[in-house]
């Protein structure tokens, strides 16, 4: 990227906020990935109106992350600008509504509902990304998902105005949403909860996180689980009945403890994962005849 669109680029965002040549194995949770050109953390809704306003208008690509827990990004990086969106903090609690920016950690939520003695984000306390992320995937664990708890959220459209929609318009189902379907931006979240005993909700939660140690391999860096639940079978029953726990390409692996989890073991390049993902997809497919559709989102050049 040239130094005039940077310089551009500084009149928008505090130049402290402006990486250039980022590594992206540093904002991914896969601890894999090359080099963007630009990584911008924005801290204002003001800041992420007017700077993708201006990468529009200069032809940039852009993408937005949050905890980077859903990504993979090419070992070549990515030629554009990320913007992270975990400057966008803001977290308050009124009576039993709780208020939070999209790049506050859905699991902060969760402890700040505890410390308000507040119940229904136990099952997702667990879930390593932020708010946003989480809205636009409709993210969920242990039969609980964001649309049983959201109450509306700040949604910014294509040309930088901001509208607060109700949870009903904003079209959450397993894995999707109104703004993966149109490419909207979360900005924040308004989450609706019930008075509750706080001893029972920490019993809840200390339960579900130890559910989730005895099951997923948290000791690893991952994505979570990387494959989506094809509709009446598990995809880690299916990786598993394919022969395939444990099996490892370079660096990464099918875990051992969950099928259903592909695992960073250590020095694991992202082409090691996507080779992985395209070896168990063909497998699986193979084996059984069901295809397997990822979770992980991809960005970047995997050809």
């Amino acid at each position: 990227m040239n130094q005039e669109i940077l310089d551009k680029i500084n009149t928008i965002i505090p130049g402290e906020n402006i990486l250039g040549d980022e590594p992206m194995s540093r904002h991914t949770t896969f601890r894999t990935g090359g080099p963007a050109d630009c990584f911008i953390r924005i801290s204002s809704k003001d800041e992420l109106s007017k700077l993708i306003s201006f990468l529009k208008k200069e032809n940039i690509d852009y993408f937005i992350t949050g905890n980077g827990s859903n990504l993979l990004v090419s070992d070549k990086g990515y030629r554009g600008v990320i913007i992270s969106m975990t400057g966008l903090d803001e977290l308050k609690v009124n009576g039993n509504h709780i208020y939070a920016g999209a790049g506050v950690l859905t699991s902060k939520v969760a402890q700040s509902a505890l410390l308000n003695s507040l119940t229904g984000m136990e099952a997702l306390a667990g879930i390593p990304g932020s708010v946003g992320g989480c809205l636009r995937m409709n993210a969920g664990a242990y039969g609980s998902e964001m649309k049983d708890v959201v109450e509306s959220a700040e949604i910014m459209f294509g040309d930088g105005h901001i509208e607060t929609i109700p949870v009903d318009d904003l079209k959450l189902r397993y894995r999707g949403s109104r703004m993966a379907d149109e490419n909207l931006l979360v900005i924040g979240v308004t989450f609706s909860l019930f008075t509750g005993e706080k001893n029972s909700i920490e019993e809840a939660m200390a339960d579900f996180a130890s559910r989730r140690r005895d099951k997923q391999p948290l000791e690893y860096p991952s994505a979570g689980s990387t494959f989506k639940r094809p509709e009446g079978y598990f995809a880690g029953k299916l990786i598993q009945d394919a022969g395939l726990r444990g099996f490892s390409i370079g660096g990464a692996q099918v875990s051992e403890k969950h099928c259903g989890f592909v695992v960073n073991k250590g020095g694991a390049t992202s082409k090691d994962v996507m080779d992985l993902i395209r070896h168990v997809q063909k497998t699986v497919l193979d084996n059984s005849g069901v295809k397997l559709e990822t979770e992980v989102i991809l960005l970047g050049d995997f050809d």
